[in-house]
């Protein structure tokens, strides 16, 4: 009898230990990166053939060994920082800087400084199109997006939006998507022209931030306003599903291989939603992060996501955000 009963217990002990790990949150923030300087920030670029790690904060970039959040060294610019983008192929980086309306140009060996390219009014969010190979800058003041052509480093087109651009992504096969955040969209561009063919309305969603790219499936993942993530179908801008996420969020990450998708919110949580077949999405996890972790990154490699963020004063009235505290700025790294 006696064994019987030990037996149970054992029993009993197995199943509550597999039915904690069932419920223990996949997701979780592995580490942190901390960075005793001053200053704002915004995006962030993640460099897997490199190792690195590229951090807008202040009017400088720092970049930091993606590992073990060395550092590697420190792009110093005159205006405020924005947006990273790389062009491996021919060993440049570029950096927005949005009140002094131009892109910045360094070498990604050396990091020196190789030319500025004036852009529109408050160059922000920036990508590398891979099938026009060609740099978009999205400017928001002056609601346009610049085209830079990376060999020259010239400006060589101008395409005008009826409101401010957000983020850019692209399908790899001609198209390029961008939030039209005043006007609750997604403008779609021809990657030849460079011509707007397209107007799609994110409804429900409202003003989005955020956007990533499914490439395979060719669906576009945006992070609105109203705590929505917006699916559209990126062949025909019809929306196959929203999603609740957190409030605040100012980018969307897409993990190719685990077709998993990141909205980071400013409100302190990594909302992480599960692509499946068949137009299926589902939301399985709301991590707590940190107030102020809007923007991330994600390591197709590691698996890993990159949320910047820092300690802030109280707000001011009228103020859009809280100044950070000099000295707190830091990098939350999450995985499972």
């Amino acid at each position: 009898m006696k064994k019987i009963i030990t037996l149970a217990a054992i029993f009993s002990t197995v199943l509550v230990t597999a039915a904690s790990a069932q419920n223990k949150p996949e997701y979780h923030i592995i580490k942190t990166f901390h960075i005793n300087s001053a200053g704002g920030y915004d995006y962030t670029t993640v460099d897997s053939a490199s190792n690195r790690l590229y951090l807008s904060h202040g009017t400088q970039v720092n970049v930091l060994d993606k590992t073990t959040g060395d550092s590697i060294a420190v792009i110093a610019t005159d205006k405020d920082v924005h947006g990273i983008a790389l062009v491996h192929d021919l060993g440049k980086g570029y950096i927005t800087n949005g009140s002094a309306n131009s892109v910045l140009v360094f070498d990604l060996a050396t990091f020196k400084v190789l030319a500025h390219v004036p852009a529109g009014t408050f160059a922000d969010g920036i990508l590398y199109d891979d099938y026009s190979k060609k740099i978009i800058s999205c400017n928001g003041r002056s609601k346009n997006m610049t085209v830079i052509d990376p060999v020259t480093d010239k400006a060589i087109a101008t395409i005008q939006l009826t409101g401010w651009p957000e983020t850019a992504t692209s399908d790899g096969k001609g198209k390029i998507y961008v939030n039209n955040a005043e006007k609750s969209e997604i403008d779609v561009i021809d990657a030849t022209t460079f011509k707007v063919i397209n107007s799609w309305p994110i409804a429900p969603g409202k003003s989005a931030s955020g956007l990533a790219i499914d490439r395979s499936t060719m669906r576009l993942f945006a992070g609105c306003d109203n705590s929505l993530l917006i699916v559209m179908d990126a062949t025909n801008g019809k929306v196959v599903a929203s999603l609740p996420i957190g409030d605040e969020c100012d980018a969307v990450g897409f993990d190719k291989k685990l077709k998993t998708v990141y909205s980071s919110n400013g409100d302190g949580t990594l909302t992480i939603i599960k692509e499946l077949p068949d137009d299926k999405f589902t939301v399985v996890q709301n991590l707590k992060t940190l107030k102020g972790a809007r923007t991330n990154a994600v390591d197709q490699l590691t698996h890993l996501v990159y949320l910047p963020t820092a300690e802030f004063v109280p707000k001011k009235p009228g103020q859009f955000r809280p100044a950070a505290i000099p000295g707190t700025f830091k990098v939350l790294v999450v995985g499972k």
